[in-house]
């Protein structure tokens, strides 16, 4: 999940490429991969709705899919997102799963649990949203900063003829998306579901069914998304989180990183005193 505003500034880690690999792995299993030159922001977004499309008549025939991408805004802020799979279970609920790639044969703590439950909430929010024709153009190439009348690039293009669509322009792409996103009559997610994996051999470690809790998920959105709206100053993590500051980009000018550490120097003299 991502704030497409937010540039990414830290390499990716090794945990994270490993984790990457399996859900690649599993994503060739239902299709290929088509390499696609892009030459603007808008064929970049292109190519994502143009995955999104695809992928709709799937779900319309009750079969699953990998790796849909889901965007909208929420709490004023737009957010973007990929879904791992949906498909139908045996009762024939939608079912949302994510992948969850561990190093060690254990479950994650329980505060990674709830940014992992609270990650699968939001993606029922933004696809359930995108489903009922709640996506607003303006607001998706207002947030974004994309031209509409932007033609798009000659790969893309000769992609999206391929695959049956005719279009010219960005923004008849994006029309396109959303006259098929809010007559397609998929239903909503009935349940979410996160599968543990360890990375080495990818063995099961195990599943773990999430109940949607819309007040709480709502909850948090308004803290989280209240800092990066500047209505609030950044709050330290949680001590069990603490191992989290080894990968933040940054760790070396953080004022919380630096009160514990003075805290904890106060306390080593104290005790030293006595």
């Amino acid at each position: 999940m991502e704030l497409p505003h937010i540039q990414q500034l830290r390499e990716e880690v090794p945990v994270v490429r490993a984790g990457s690999c399996l859900h690649l792995a599993r994503e060739l299993e239902v299709h290929d991969i088509v390499p696609i030159n892009v030459e603007s922001r808008e064929d970049s977004w292109a190519v994502k709705i143009l995955n999104l499309l695809s992928m709709i008549p799937f779900l319309q025939a009750g079969e699953h899919v990998r790796e849909l991408p889901v965007f909208g805004e929420l709490e004023g802020i737009f957010v973007v997102g990929v879904v791992d799979e949906l498909r139908y279970n045996s009762k024939g609920e939608l079912e949302l799963r994510e992948l969850k790639t561990r190093s060690q044969r254990t479950f994650p703590s329980a505060a990674q649990k709830k940014s992992h439950h609270l990650q699968v909430s939001i993606y029922k929010l933004l696809f359930e949203a995108m489903i009922k024709g709640q996506l607003n153009k303006d607001v998706i190439t207002q947030h974004l900063h994309l031209q509409t009348e932007q033609p798009l690039g000659s790969e893309v293009l000769g992609h999206a003829h391929k695959v049956g669509f005719t279009v010219n322009t960005f923004g008849d792409l994006l029309d396109l998306m959303l006259l098929n996103l809010t007559y397609a009559e998929i239903p909503d997610v009935d349940t979410m579901t996160i599968e543990y994996c360890h990375q080495a051999d990818a063995s099961v470690i195990g599943t773990e069914v999430v109940r949607f809790e819309e007040e709480w998920v709502k909850s948090e959105l308004k803290h989280y998304c209240s800092f990066w709206k500047g209505q609030r100053e950044a709050k330290g993590v949680d001590i069990e989180e603490a191992w989290k500051c080894r990968y933040c980009d940054f760790a070396d000018i953080c004022e919380w990183r630096q009160s514990k550490s003075e805290e904890a120097t106060q306390k080593n003299r104290a005790n030293q005193s006595k």
